[in-house]
């Protein structure tokens, strides 16, 4: 049952010839994509029963339904390192931008505003989700293509066992944005009940209605869901429901049934899968269309590269190869982009955003502006990630370095080996200004603070062996400061409009701060020398040929060359 938008309760029903607008339920993504911690103690088998007994804990120990990280890990028998990781990570995906906690940046602020309890009870329920299982790629000569065929690693993955390969192949296909949707909504579907449960209110009423659910509470469900349709903005749900609609701020709705909600709810999800179903169905025999978010993303070759931008879902940059891109605020009509199977390339960014994804990529440097939410980098070799973020998760990469401007601590997870850490090197014209848009701050720089968590993934559809899930996965080592080089993004890359930023943002640490003035001062005083060296004009020329057939040489043996002439003819 699709339900149509609300309108005012006196309004006048529209003529029969004006269409009305259809809209479906959509999970949102970012709680599934970015919300996810592996963290044993928080995955619950039994989820409804032992969040019950949390919920009256939690609301007990607080006087306006709020808890801090003190209080949490004594509930949840965690440290109060992880009990703070929990929420920060759930403000990152908090659907209520209105919420204090997602303004708050150092750890005291967090503490003195806490967590909402029924959020936070929703976001440890869906703990106990399942990812889809990434595909493995269509097109093996495609992908070798791309991909190196040997690795530092080779040796170390032909000792696993087929599972344990399975697990650490990267050379994988995410899934398409509909089966993530309808394996969301399918998850969603089996699990309402319970977690309706959490947020109703029992009463002295018998049957149906001995659980009762207030419009307030009922709110607290846009964490999962909400209303909309492809190139429409999101809709809150109780916009759309028949039984809180056009409610009285005033005079707040009577609370409904509980047993009533979850019918309606389980109706639009059946509604939308089918949807989705028919959507997708006409198009598994033949090509998927670029601009259609929801089909399956195009596979990984030369010839693949695409670009799609929606303002409901996130932007998608696809398989980038040998090749510099390009993509500016004014490019992206949403607030996420993910960054997919790119290979060999240099990719800029230069856009506030609030949440980006880096899958499947190697030898590559990524850009990314101001990413005010969350960056989640997984299954990527020999990248070179640059970002000012909120915060970042890396999971299963190798041999990559990320050069960081951070607000929170970076979380490492999964299967990782040799990964770097290093303080923001960048800036382009609107960065300060892009930055001061999503909320980060740049007097804050955890960059070189990562917290390990799990090799083994709990949240994978994989099963895994037993007794691996605590084993601690391997952190980020910091890069030497005589390693730490400037990263100059060309003024006219980010020129449609003008910007203050002269500067990289972020302060850096004194090591970093010198090594970068050394390597600056060693280029003035070569600039000198070759202005003060006395040299007849015959030599003068053959020094300069010199120099431009050193820097041809370089430009050619380090791939730049190709970057060059990419980014002149954009």
């Amino acid at each position: 049952m699709a339900v149509s938008p609300a309108t005012e309760q006196q309004a006048e029903a529209p003529p029969p010839s004006t269409p009305t607008a259809v809209y479906y339920f959509h999970p949102r993504r970012e709680p599934f994509e970015h919300g996810l911690l592996p963290i044993p103690k928080i995955i619950f088998t039994d989820g409804a029963q032992t969040l019950s007994h949390l919920k009256s804990i939690l609301l007990s120990s607080s006087s306006n339904n709020r808890v801090n990280s003190e209080t949490l890990a004594r509930a949840l028998q965690i440290s109060v390192e992880h009990s703070r990781l929990l929420i920060e990570t759930l403000s990152a995906v908090l659907h209520d931008d209105s919420d204090p906690l997602v303004k708050a940046r150092t750890p005291k602020e967090i503490d003195d505003i806490g967590v909402n309890v029924f959020d936070l009870l929703i976001f440890l329920y869906i703990q106990s989700y399942k990812r889809l299982l990434p595909k493995g790629h269509k097109d093996s000569a495609a992908v070798a293509d791309v991909w190196p065929s040997t690795s530092a690693f080779d040796g170390f993955l032909s000792a696993l066992s087929p599972l344990q390969l399975v697990r650490s192949n990267s050379r994988r296909v995410m899934p398409s944005q509909a089966d993530e949707e309808a394996h969301q909504l399918s998850y969603l579907q089996k699990h309402l009940s319970n977690i309706l449960s959490l947020l109703a209110d029992p009463t002295e009423a018998e049957g149906d209605e001995s659980m009762v659910l207030s419009i307030d509470k009922f709110e607290h469900l846009g964490f999962l869901i909400y209303f909309g349709e492809k190139g429409s903005e999101r809709i809150p749900l109780s916009q759309n429901t028949p039984f809180f609609a056009n409610s009285d701020p005033d005079m707040p709705a009577v609370p409904v049934p509980a047993s009533q909600v979850l019918d309606w709810l389980l109706q639009n999800v059946s509604s939308t899968l089918e949807h989705i179903s028919d959507r997708v169905s006409p198009k598994e025999n033949g090509p998927s269309s670029s601009s259609d978010q929801d089909v399956a993303m195009a596979d990984v070759s030369t010839s693949s590269a695409k670009f799609s931008s929606s303002s409901r879902g996130p932007s998608f940059i696809e398989g980038i190869s040998k090749s510099s891109y390009v993509k500016q605020a004014s490019d992206l009509k949403g607030t996420s982009v993910k960054v997919v199977n790119c290979h060999d390339s240099v990719i800029y960014i230069l856009a506030p955003l609030k949440y980006a994804t880096v899958y499947g990529c190697s030898d590559a440097t990524i850009v990314l502006g101001a990413v005010g939410k969350a960056v989640r980098v997984e299954h990527c070799e020999r990248v070179h990630l640059i970002t000012a973020a909120k915060r970042i998760r890396i999971a299963n990469c190798r041999e990559c370095l990320f050069f960081l401007g951070v607000n929170q601590q970076p979380l490492i997870v999964g299967d990782n080996h040799k990964l770097q850490v290093a303080p923001f090197n960048t800036f382009y014209l609107q960065l300060e200004e892009h930055m001061s848009q999503v909320g980060i701050d740049p007097n804050i720089n955890r960059w070189d603070e990562p917290v390990a968590l799990g090799v083994v993934d709990p949240h994978d559809s994989l099963s895994h062996p037993a007794g691996v899930s605590d084993v601690q996965a391997e952190s980020a080592t910091r890069l030497e400061p005589d390693l730490y080089t400037k990263f100059v993004i060309p003024d006219w890359l980010a020129s449609e409009q003008a910007g203050s930023t002269k500067e990289n943002p972020f302060p850096l640490p004194d090591a970093y701060l010198a090594s970068q003035q050394k390597n600056q001062n060693n280029l003035a005083e070569v600039k000198q020398i070759l202005r003060e060296t006395q040299l007849e004009e015959s030599r003068k020329r053959e020094l300069s040929s010199a120099l431009h057939a050193c820097f041809k040489e370089w430009l050619y043996a380090s791939g730049n060359i190709r970057q060059l002439y990419c980014l002149q003819s954009e």
